[in-house]
């Protein structure tokens, strides 16, 4: 049953007493508090902490998962409500994390009930980190050559290859890996597995990018101890729960992370850096013009990732519709870092010492980094073939005759 009107305006002004309430201080003043909280590595202490262990108890961080697990239980159109009175006061969520957004989700829907009682309650505490082990130097877009080699011991299984790319994996407690299970079968012969990874069979060697930072790896797994109860669905039926697991990850992408990150100070900047005319108007007209084309092509994003939200009338579950969010989302993000650094002129340059201000420099690692974008989660190319076979039917062109 939706949720009636009236219920709703009781939840909200329940959440909003609650978050008045809880919210330290100390972070609503500091507008860049959340985002330090979900930067890689990031250890909460103080308010940070305090905010997360609140969050935990109230299980707001995963609002719409089952009470059962610790989490909220929230309905979507309460969870949306709860969103709209975090923004109101500049409250961001605590449990970040590919356990969040990837994971958890997947485990929900595909895993059995112990597993979903160990490993989702850490989750919804915050308590430990997941890392994705997809990608291999063979095998990135047509992941499904992976060689990652997965045997059965007896009373567990062992596992020897390699990974890159793994996002996080030096901070990481555990791993979700696809693993080759059958040599015989492509598709046919992957596995989805949990792999601790606090054992002498991991070895993880940070890949330090062009921006300066170190949020891939590479990771090596030498005779790697996999229980036997840490295979998520059956043996060599990998590559459903894999194919699920990356339509949440596209569906946390096409969101609003990269295309509504601060795309309405773009005018309040370029007047800054460019200046006004009589009108008060930035000063340079073609600029002014394009600020206003990205700022009409962000907004029509965030209304289309509503609309589709909206649509799914409940459903959680990601659809191919997640490769239109993610293509959207990646090219309004880049226009947005293309214009920053535009706009900062020589300021939006630097790369380290004096005469820069630190928003400056983060504008040129940002730009840098974003390129990514569009080749992590599925290069564009990937996306466009998923939407053009899989939502408007056209022919696949790759079969050969």
């Amino acid at each position: 049953m939706a949720d009636s009107g009236g219920a709703l305006d009781a939840f909200r002004a329940e959440a909003r007493d609650w978050l008045e309430a809880n919210y330290p201080r100390s972070l609503r003043d500091d507008p860049k508090a959340g985002e330090r909280a979900q930067q890689g590595g990031f250890k909460p202490t103080g308010d940070h902490l305090l905010w997360k262990q609140r969050m935990a108890e109230k299980g707001w961080g995963c609002p719409t998962w089952p009470k059962a697990y610790g989490a909220g239980g929230l309905s979507p159109a309460e969870a949306r409500v709860l969103q709209q009175e975090m923004d109101r006061i500049g409250a961001y969520n605590p449990m970040v994390g590919m356990g969040l957004s990837m994971f958890g989700p997947t485990l929900l829907e595909y895993g059995t009930e112990a597993q979903k009682q160990r490993h989702i309650p850490p989750i919804v505490r915050g308590e430990l980190r997941w890392c994705q082990g997809y990608s291999e130097p063979g095998a990135g877009s047509d992941l499904a050559s992976l060689q990652t080699k997965c045997e059965d011991v007896g009373d567990h299984w062992k596992v020897n290859g390699q990974k890159i790319w793994t996002s996080g994996a030096q901070w990481a407690d555990w791993c979700f890996c696809l693993v080759r299970t059958d040599t015989s079968r492509k598709h046919e012969g992957i596995s989805f597995v949990l792999i601790n990874m606090h054992q002498p069979g991991v070895e993880v060697r940070p890949i330090r990018l062009i921006a300066g930072s170190s949020p891939f790896c590479e990771t090596f797994f030498t005779d790697a101890r996999v229980e036997k109860d840490d295979m998520v669905g059956p043996l060599n039926g990998g590559w459903t729960i894999g194919k699920r697991l990356l339509q949440h990850e596209r569906s946390g992408q096409g969101g609003s992370r990269m295309a509504g990150a601060g795309a309405v100070t773009l005018q309040a900047l370029a007047k800054t850096y460019v200046g006004e005319d009589a009108q008060g108007r930035i000063a340079d007209p073609d600029l002014r013009t394009r600020i206003a084309r990205h700022q009409i092509d962000q907004r029509a994003h965030l209304l289309t990732v509503a609309r589709a939200a909206a649509e799914a009338k409940g459903n959680s579950n990601p659809s191919a519709t997640t490769s239109v969010m993610k293509n959207s989302s990646t090219w309004v993000g880049q226009e947005r870092a293309e214009l920053l650094v535009e706009i900062m002129g020589h300021q939006g340059l630097g790369w380290e010492g004096e005469g820069f201000e630190r928003e400056e420099l983060d504008a040129v690692r940002g730009w840098l980094s974003g390129k990514a974008w569009t080749i992590f989660g599925g290069s564009q190319e990937v996306q466009s073939n998923i939407v053009s076979k899989r939502i408007l039917g056209l022919p696949d062109t790759t079969q050969t005759g």
